[in-house]
């Protein structure tokens, strides 16, 4: 192949490669359901899974969770059962409490939340810190049969995109 046939064959596969990348967005929202309630969130990647002990209060509370990375954040969502709902009140208390204490005594804002269909008890609370790597918080609750659905929805850090925040909490939907 003559050299200029060469050149012009890898200048043509670095535009291709140039067009693909540009193809793969920041955020690339996708609806994830978690738990088995029919509650759906939307994260901005594909997520990892995991389940782990939380202690909240005197108990280790089994926390499920999902969550990714992208635009220079991590957007996570936490899910546990509680048996009743003076149980979920403890926890909710509990998982404020120990998220409040991480801060190191930064600024921070918290204040009810509004979220469609959430519990009345415990209510859907916001957490907000303007200072430092930015930490976003929303704890809700869902009615069930057996007891109460707690939920912490997650972003830590400053995404890059100005809309993420409100798309990721927006997002959430109940049944």
């Amino acid at each position: 192949m003559p050299l200029s046939t060469r050149s012009h064959a890898a200048a043509l596969a670095l535009a291709m490669a140039s067009a693909l990348a540009g193809c793969n967005p920041t955020f690339n929202w996708r609806e994830v359901p978690i738990g088995s309630e029919g509650v759906i969130v939307l994260l901005p990647c594909k997520p990892d899974r995991a389940t782990r002990a939380l202690p909240l209060g005197v108990e280790a509370v089994t926390v499920d969770m999902a969550g990714c990375e992208a635009g220079g954040a991590t957007f996570a969502v936490a899910h546990a059962v509680a048996g009743s709902p003076a149980q979920a009140e403890g926890w909710a208390r509990a998982w404020r409490a120990a998220t409040r204490s991480q801060l190191a005594g930064a600024p921070a804002t918290e204040r009810p939340a509004d979220l469609p269909r959430a519990a009345p008890a415990p209510p859907p609370v916001r957490l907000d810190t303007p200072e430092g790597g930015g930490l976003h918080v929303l704890w809700f609750a869902q009615q069930r049969p057996d007891g109460v659905s707690l939920y912490q929805a997650t972003v830590l850090g400053r995404p890059s995109s100005t809309e993420a925040l409100a798309t990721f909490f927006e997002g959430l939907r109940l049944p």
